[in-house]
């Protein structure tokens, strides 16, 4: 179906809104304060149709309703952690599977390398929806009327609608995604293949959220529960699709940022150099920052801009450029040959207002400053 703070065990915190349930095959398994609601509304839209085939359940057939819910959002789960696996087989990490209201998401770092393995990973999660389906229409033979009977057809008849549903071409839907690698194969191009996958889920959108206006057309009187249904699908849709566009449109500009272009000449300065004196050197020098070096010339620290402008000229010549520094821990020192996303991860991993960039060699080429990276991506 469409696609963290370390605790002191070193285990991923679940985000906010949900809660860990467990783990399969390593992968953490989390659900949806929103979970219990759907679950409560299967429930009751079930119990009397359980109660027709058991009539002696009496108000247990709400908790037997319950218990359908539950199986029903297994079969779910096995969706996910079919593509989580496809994943896993393409040497990709999957972060966690999260059960909510409208079905589930599997977390994968990155993208597919290729456009057949995106194709797949997304394939195999709607094929093991219509696999339980079709296993489950095969079991209805051999099985009595009553309550099993209606749970086994009842999931069976589910999760042909899953998986049939999710085969439809839209974002985020795994159809979309199924279409995304079929134009990115075509065209070459990923980005237009999120496209034409995106608009594809707004017109679904736009199809689901007029489901009432459907079933009048049909003659049929749509229920309170179908306006809520069209209303939810329609939105999910949507928000999804132009979720996809936005994140496209960032990536286009991921290439455009690159740490060497972007980096500032930099100059290496004693801890207890005065202030002014270090300015002098960078101007001297046309650099545009300033890195504490120690006896040996590594670097130690780097200068921070806002404390620099915010120094009034008279107090330079008494403030050390060590004053002023911020000690560099691993995650200020940076290959000057990152770009794209993998710098933008590793500035998001230490979020700072400078970073200093190493050559292979392990010397010093010059200072990232935030700001212009912020500046680049929005001018790009």
């Amino acid at each position: 179906m469409p696609a963290p703070d370390q605790g002191s065990s070193g285990r991923s915190s679940p985000p906010p809104g949900t809660f860990r349930l467990g783990s399969v095959a390593g992968i953490e398994i989390t659900v949806a304060q929103s979970w219990f609601l759907i679950i409560g509304m299967i429930a009751i839209l079930v119990a009397p149709q359980i109660q027709d085939v058991e009539p002696g359940l009496g108000g247990y057939a709400y908790g037997a309703g319950a218990a359908f819910a539950i199986l029903l959002y297994l079969t779910v789960l096995l969706h996910e952690i079919s593509h989580a696996l496809a994943a896993r087989a393409f040497e990709m990490p999957v972060t966690s599977i999260n059960l909510h209201f409208l079905g589930g998401a599997t977390e994968i770092e990155g993208e597919a390398a290729t456009p057949w393995r995106e194709f797949v990973i997304a394939v195999v999660g709607p094929l093991t929806s219509l696999a339980i389906g079709g296993v489950g229409l095969l079991a209805l033979v051999a099985v009595p009327d009553g309550l099993l009977r209606y749970t086994i057809g009842g999931l069976a008849v589910a999760n042909l609608v899953v998986g049939a549903f999710n085969l439809v071409p839209g974002l985020p839907l795994d159809g979309g995604r199924v279409l995304q690698a079929i134009v990115w194969r075509v065209s070459r191009r990923r980005s237009l293949g999120v496209v034409v996958a995106a608009w594809g889920g707004r017109v679904t959108a736009l199809v689901a959220a007029s489901y009432p206006l459907i079933l009048l057309g049909l003659g049929d009187e749509p229920q309170i529960f179908d306006y809520l249904l069209a209303f939810l699908v329609g939105t999910f849709l949507w928000t999804g699709a132009t979720q996809a566009m936005v994140v496209s449109k960032v990536k286009a500009k991921l290439p455009a940022i690159q740490a060497r272009t972007l980096a500032r000449p930099a100059i290496g300065v004693p801890a207890d150099l005065p202030l002014s004196e270090g300015i002098r050197r960078a101007n001297e020098a046309n650099a545009g920052s300033l890195v504490v070096i120690t006896s040996d010339g590594a670097p130690a620290g780097v200068v921070n801009e806002s404390a620099v402008v915010s120094t009034p000229m008279e107090r330079r010549p008494w403030v050390s450029c060590g004053d002023l520094a911020r000690r560099l821990e691993p995650g200020l020192l940076l290959p000057a040959d990152l770009a794209g996303e993998p710098l933008l991860h590793a500035m998001q991993r230490t979020p700072a207002t400078e970073y200093v960039l190493l050559e292979s060699s392990g010397s010093v080429y010059g200072v990232l400053v935030t700001r212009d990276v912020d500046e680049a991506f929005r001018t790009a």
